[in-house]
């Protein structure tokens, strides 16, 4: 099978500064892959990239061969493409909104989603804690039945029983054949939940490896494994 991700010789540049240069990557369907790297290292600007919210002027990036950066927007769904709504809304307008507005949202996995971790369908946006508008924002992404999931820094500023509900639920509900690409700087935090890990550094690839060669072969958990490219700059 094809890979559904490729990425050949990608350049990004943003107010006149470089962020990624010459970047190539290549990832295969039905994988869960950690993409790591330290503050500014062009994580979330890769993940951009690939949804199509940054535009690819040379073509470099391809899902299921798909190169135009309007038509990727419709084969990922990315937890940033998330949020926005005016007003403050209830839980369940959000999930009829989506329901609207993509061919692929499944309103009954979102309700599925919801209670599984602990969301009213009653509650109001505005009235959400931090931990359980992540919670909501991971809803909404992972019901849309796309082959590419993006999931950027999740865990982002949660305790840790959000977190293993959040992880639960990707592990439940991500589609066999889907692969997720998820960041997060907390490389402890979804260790245990990867496939590969890709390590984003000097504006490129600096490593992409099997989750179970590191441990296995290498004889490494993966935090060790990443803090060794990173070491002089921790």
């Amino acid at each position: 099978m094809a890979n559904l991700l490729t990425i050949n010789h990608l350049s990004y540049s943003r107010n006149l500064q470089l962020i990624l240069k010459d970047l190539n990557l290549e990832l295969p369907y039905g994988q869960i892959v950690g993409l790591l790297g330290t503050n500014g290292a062009g994580k979330t600007t890769l993940m951009r990239l690939i949804a199509g919210n940054y535009i690819d002027r040379k073509n470099s990036i391809s899902i299921n061969t798909e190169t135009n950066s309007a038509v990727r927007k419709s084969l990922v769904s990315f937890t940033e493409q998330v949020g926005g709504w005016s007003g403050h809304p209830r839980i369940f307008k959000i999930g009829n909104f989506y329901d609207a507005l993509y061919e692929d949202f499944n309103l009954t996995t979102f309700n599925q989603l919801l209670s599984n971790l602990n969301l009213s369908p009653d509650q109001r946006v505005n009235q959400l804690s931090k931990g359980n508008f992540r919670k909501l924002v991971i809803a909404v992404t992972l019901a849309r039945q796309t082959d590419l999931y993006l999931l950027d820094e999740p865990f982002d500023g949660i305790d840790s029983m959000t977190r293993k509900k959040i992880i639960s639920s990707i592990i439940q509900w991500k589609p066999e054949n889907a692969t997720v690409l998820v960041s997060d700087h907390h490389v402890g935090d979804i260790a245990n939940l990867l496939d590969q890990v890709v390590i984003i550094k000097d504006q490129h690839v600096a490593a992409q490896e099997a989750a179970d060669t590191i441990r296995e072969t290498l004889g490494k958990d993966i935090e060790t494994y990443y803090e060794d490219f990173y070491r002089e700059e921790l």
